[in-house]
């Protein structure tokens, strides 16, 4: 049952979701933070938030009004996605990916697929070909 289990867990791709989730819950908070106290103060030197608090651009809309797009919000989504998604990948992901590799090495693996026979390139199929209707036409 142990045995089991420990294949269920190492197979495909279970920890590096197991793993992506809880991370990325605990990072999105971190990166969140840092956004809002260092980039979203940068961009407020160029945009005056509005009465809401948004900042960004702002355009007079047809009937008069002030339309103002938002930009806190859509800096913090893509900052937040590509940091844990680096770190996630960084800290996880590729050190797993490296152990599978190791142990399927260890495995033996990596000795079934030398042992396949290589196939021709295109180029060399190519080449053969031109072979047999060179050989045709001198037949003829």
């Amino acid at each position: 049952m142990i045995k089991g289990f420990k294949e269920f867990i190492l197979r495909g791709n279970v920890i590096d979701l197991a793993v992506a989730v809880v991370i990325g819950a605990a990072f999105t908070a971190v990166v969140n933070a840092i956004v809002s106290a260092l980039i979203n103060p940068l961009v407020e030197i160029f945009y005056k938030p509005n009465e809401n608090g948004e900042f960004g651009p702002t355009i007079t809309g047809i009937y008069g009004q002030a339309v103002t797009f938002p930009l806190g919000g859509l800096l913090t989504a893509i900052i937040s996605f590509f940091a844990v998604a680096i770190v996630v990948y960084l800290v996880f992901v590729y050190p797993m990916n490296r152990w599978k590799a190791i142990a399927a090495a260890r495995a033996g693996v990596g000795a079934e697929k030398s042992e396949e026979p290589k196939l021709p390139t295109e180029q060399e199929l190519l080449v053969q070909i031109r072979d047999l209707l060179e050989r045709q036409n001198d037949r003829a």
